[in-house]
């Protein structure tokens, strides 16, 4: 029985930086079930890239995330997640083992060190202390690699299946069913989706 977890996500999406910690239960406690992290390159910079202080107050209000007062202080900037779109495909398809730890650590810098991560420098640090070597087009701001854009139409493809368009999402696949879980009951308390995953894979396997 072939059993993987998708993630669908945008580093600057507080509701995906509340979700990161299930993801990473998963991974901990089932470590045989593969992680797909999908970057969805929502945030463009444009005007409607903007996170609300209502959209902070209420995540806040349901998980134990932190927010920076920088980073509230910034909330009226668009913001861009193009470079990190680009990074983080990268790592998802040629350093998969490290992919989680680099989302974690550019989500931390960003919501808790308010970096907008938009440009290299943002994330040299990161890049270095996890030993990174990107090629230069994944570090550019101004538009999406191919490959991070062939995983923008992948996932505008599986979003058609699962009927919604909302972000983040977790699908748990086994074999060729797909089941959308809903992170929402989990976000308070990361490690009770474990056994929402394993009672899931259960059913599966009674079939």
């Amino acid at each position: 029985m072939s059993t993987e977890l998708f993630f669908l996500y945008d580093t600057h999406c507080p509701w995906s930086y509340a979700t990161t910690p299930l993801v990473e239960a998963i991974h901990n406690d089932l470590p045989e079930i593969d992680i797909n992290l999908w970057h969805c390159a929502h945030f463009c910079g444009e005007d409607e890239s903007k996170v609300t202080k209502k959209q902070i107050t209420e995540v806040k209000s349901l998980t134990n995330i932190s927010c920076s007062p920088r980073y509230i202080e910034k909330l009226s900037q668009a913001k861009d997640s193009t470079l990190c779109a680009n990074l983080m495909t990268w790592a998802a398809n040629k350093t998969p083992k490290q992919a989680l730890t680099l989302l974690k650590s550019l989500q931390k810098i960003h919501f808790e060190g308010a970096n907008e991560l938009t440009n290299e420098q943002d994330v040299a640090d990161i890049i270095s202390k996890l030993k990174l070597s990107p090629p230069s087009k994944v570090l550019k701001s101004d538009k999406l690699t191919n490959d991070a854009e062939a995983q923008v139409h992948e996932i505008f493809a599986l979003q058609e299946i699962i009927a919604t368009e909302a972000i983040p999402a977790l699908l748990l696949a086994i074999d060729d069913q797909l089941i959308l879980l809903n992170h929402n009951f989990y976000l308070d308390e990361p490690s009770a989706i474990v056994d929402a995953v394993k009672l899931e894979i259960e059913k599966s396997t009674a079939l």
